[in-house]
């Protein structure tokens, strides 16, 4: 038992779950500190902070990441170099370009913006965006090396600084937003210095940039740009349209407290889809298509049985996550006469569909068809848009909004079976037949 348990704790998936629980926790508790220390519409203008930054951050990162990891799994060493200095270079040139573009709104438009939820955004995502260069290059090279070990170092090191300087904040400081966001400034400059220190970054790589590495990379990107901007805007874009909507910024806060949720539920999925997509992508490489598929139907499996406990949990108890995530204020707040525990039970039905969606997804990246994973996002974002403007525009309600998050996720579903069909046929049988004998013999090992 004791050799299973050291086995376990080493292994891929364990540590990359452990990384992204770490995340998970700490920015669970901060977000938590934050709605009872913020005003809804101070916390609306940190909401979209983080938001407008992750959406950036997809552009930015979107145009390498899933190339990189893709093709440093089945590459020498001499051209794990070569992709790894292209990446950091392509990185750097594009957040150059998207500070530039930045900065040019916010000059152009200064008076506007600092009258807006938007402020925040503008002000300080320029600083950030070079900050944090280090800290997201070292967390792509590390995984596509699988190196699970040191992504668990380095999200450690950055969440616990931030949260435990939230923890000061509300017990002693009471400080500002525009504070706060410089705390948040200062442990991401700790965080990158320290990955700068250990070369988990691949900065010492970018003079080994290559033009036939950077043409590999951006091809991939093209598609895969889009795929993560559009998957993003999925996660985001019922917050800002909310945002310039006639419900305004308080609507912002309350509706983020419910979001909170698909962020927990997505927690075993990015760990698990972290493993799997090199995997994957190694198998598709290599030809071996029974493999690919085997994968596929047990990790769409064995996460879909944990995510219906999970989805049972949250719609049993939507209540009591509210008032652990933000306390009482927000169920007290009469707004529009919107129902926060309602959205908390319709976005738990939505965990449901992620494992597959997200699974379609990255078996789409896998076997090198990143127009068709790009294009089953357009038309999950599409379809999200339209319900969300239905939703606030003609039926006046934000319940609404959640509902056309289910309708656009299982429209994404349907688009990507039909294309991934076509390399290997995917079956509801084949995928709980594989989730059995996952668990089966997971059983059988903690038995032994």
């Amino acid at each position: 038992m004791f050799k299973l348990f050291r086995k376990i704790l080493r292994e891929d998936n364990f540590l990359s779950l452990s990384g992204n629980l770490i995340i998970a926790v700490f920015g669970f508790g901060g977000f938590a500190l934050l709605a009872r220390t913020l005003t809804p519409e101070d916390f609306a203008e940190w909401v979209l902070f983080i938001s407008g930054g992750s959406l950036i951050e997809m552009l930015r990162y979107g145009i390498t990441n899933n190339g990189l990891v893709r093709f440093l799994s089945g590459a020498t060493d001499e051209d794990r170099d070569h992709l790894i200095g292209s990446n950091v270079l392509v990185s750097l040139i594009v957040t150059v370009i998207i500070v530039g573009i930045l900065a040019g709104v916010y000059f152009g438009f200064q008076e506007a913006i600092d009258d807006s939820a938007y402020a925040a955004l503008f002000k300080w995502y320029p600083i950030v965006a070079f900050i944090n260069l280090p800290f997201n290059n070292a967390l792509v090279v590390q995984q596509a090396k699988m190196e699970y070990g040191k992504i668990l170092l380095i999200r450690s090191i950055s969440s616990t600084l931030f949260f435990g300087f939230l923890v000061v904040n509300y017990f002693y400081m009471d400080y500002s937003i525009n504070e706060i966001i410089i705390g948040f400034i200062v442990f991401t400059i700790i965080t990158s210095i320290f990955c700068i220190s250990k070369s988990w970054d691949g900065l010492a790589l970018i003079r080994k940039a290559n033009k036939e590495s950077i043409s590999t990379l951006l091809h991939f990107g093209k598609y895969s740009t889009f795929t993560l901007i559009g998957t993003n805007l999925l996660r985001n874009a019922d917050v800002l349209i909310i945002s310039v909507s006639p419900f305004g910024s308080a609507a912002v806060a309350l509706f983020s407290i419910p979001l909170k949720l698909t962020e927990l539920q997505q927690i075993p999925l990015r760990s698990f889809a972290a493993t799997a997509y090199p995997k994957m992508s190694k198998a598709s490489i290599e030809g071996r298509t029974n493999d690919l598929k085997g994968l596929f139907n047990t990790y769409s499996g064995a996460l879909t049985y944990l995510f219906f406990f999970i989805s049972l949990g949250t719609f049993l108890f939507a209540k009591e996550f509210i008032i652990l995530v933000s306390g009482t204020q927000y169920l007290d707040v009469a707004l529009h006469g919107i129902d926060i525990v309602l959205i908390v039970k319709i976005l738990s039905l939505y965990g449901l569909m992620l494992p597959i969606d997200r699974m379609i997804g990255i078996s789409l990246d896998s076997i090198n068809k990143p127009s068709i994973n790009a294009l089953k996002v357009m038309i999950m974002l599409t379809a999200n848009i339209i319900g969300d403007l239905i939703a606030i525009y003609v039926f006046e309600s934000i319940e609404m909004v959640a509902v056309s998050t289910l309708v656009f996720t299982l429209t994404g579903i349907l688009v990507g079976m039909y294309y991934l069909d076509k390399t290997f046929r995917i079956s509801i049988a084949g995928i709980l037949k594989s989730a059995n004998g996952f668990y089966r013999n997971l059983l059988l090992n903690f038995s032994r």
